[in-house]
């Protein structure tokens, strides 16, 4: 078996930019190996023939659509585990986030799989996929290979890339599942877009994040100046947050949310193990703190030594001149 399934979450007729990166990094792999690139998606009458054929631009071959509960785990695994016992799939690709580490959990347990978390990249090794992750606070990586399979690959947020290979529109096939009974107990309350304080900085292309060097709670307000001023969303380090200053739902770090954002700000943070491993991916990591020596000049891009009560102000007046401009 070389086909390889992906899960792709949606929400008002978009799929989420995650997932897509799993679509992907799914038909990449495929492709490699030999094998067809599928795609599971649940849902109601929102999800229409065209917007499943869409899949196939991001390499999808195939798009399995089910008509069940969509953003609940327990349906998804339903609906895959009929899949695997019915196709030729080796593995399954998740691209991480919540729902994702909750459907590979229960896919697992499932199909008496072999599951690999925190992935940040996968590779095809003779006829075969090894996962690749760090361990140890990130101080190492190793690579992990499956005895067996199926194989359940759950990555790291944000950690494959989104590419439009350009292919047709993908096969859009209906698959029938009785879901099980507990798969029934759960039902949707309520389903939005986070906005305000609790934000999903998660997709968030641009962060400004504040940490212990901003003195008090009041100055997040700096970094919401300057975040608005870019376009961009505040985000905290966990002392921050347990401290009171700022909300939970933008905490990065090793026990908060792991980003992957084109440009992040740090102001006043020190950069900490536990900080690093949840927003190391970024592309640009700017750092602006008064100690020459803090941890976060090691990994940064740029680094600027100075009082961020006086930088932030001054970059913010920049950006908004820039952009009147």
């Amino acid at each position: 078996m070389s086909g390889i399934l992906t899960y792709a979450l949606h929400y008002e007729g978009a799929f989420n930019k995650n997932s897509l990166g799993a679509v992907s990094e799914g038909a990449k792999l495929a492709a490699e190996l030999g094998g067809e690139a599928a795609v599971v998606v649940v849902g109601g009458d929102d999800l229409t023939d065209e917007m499943c054929a869409g899949l196939g631009s991001y390499g999808a071959a195939k798009v399995y659509r089910a008509r069940a509960p969509e953003g609940l785990g327990a349906p998804v695994v339903d609906v895959m585990a009929k899949i695997f016992a019915d196709g030729d799939y080796g593995y399954a690709l998740f691209g991480g986030g919540l729902l994702g580490f909750e459907i590979g959990a229960g896919l697992t347990a499932r199909l008496h799989a072999g599951v690999t978390m925190e992935v940040t990249q996968v590779k095809a090794q003779d006829g075969k996929l090894v996962a690749v992750r760090p361990i140890l606070q990130d101080s190492a990586i190793v690579d992990v290979e499956y005895v067996s399979e199926p194989g359940i690959i759950i990555g790291r947020l944000n950690a494959f890339e989104i590419s439009q290979s350009g292919g047709g529109p993908a096969e859009v096939v209906d698959v029938d599942v009785t879901l099980e009974e507990h798969s029934t107990k759960a039902t949707m309350v309520q389903r939005g877009e986070q906005r305000g304080a609790d934000v999903n900085i998660e997709d968030a292309d641009l962060l400004v994040a504040g940490g212990r060097g901003l003195g008090k709670a009041e100055g997040f307000e700096l970094c919401e100046e300057l975040a608005t001023a870019l376009g961009g969303t505040v985000a905290a380090t966990r002392a921050v947050v347990d401290a009171g200053w700022y909300p939970y739902a933008a905490q990065i770090g090793q026990t908060g949310k792991t980003v992957a954002p084109k440009l992040y700000l740090a102001a006043g943070i020190s950069g900490a193990i536990q900080h690093k491993v949840g927003m190391q991916a970024s592309e640009n990591i700017v750092a602006i703190n008064k100690d020459p020596n803090a941890p976060i000049f090691e990994f940064s891009d740029l680094g600027i030594v100075g009082d961020l009560n006086k930088i932030l102000p001054k970059l913010t007046e920049a950006v908004k001149a820039k952009k009147g401009g």
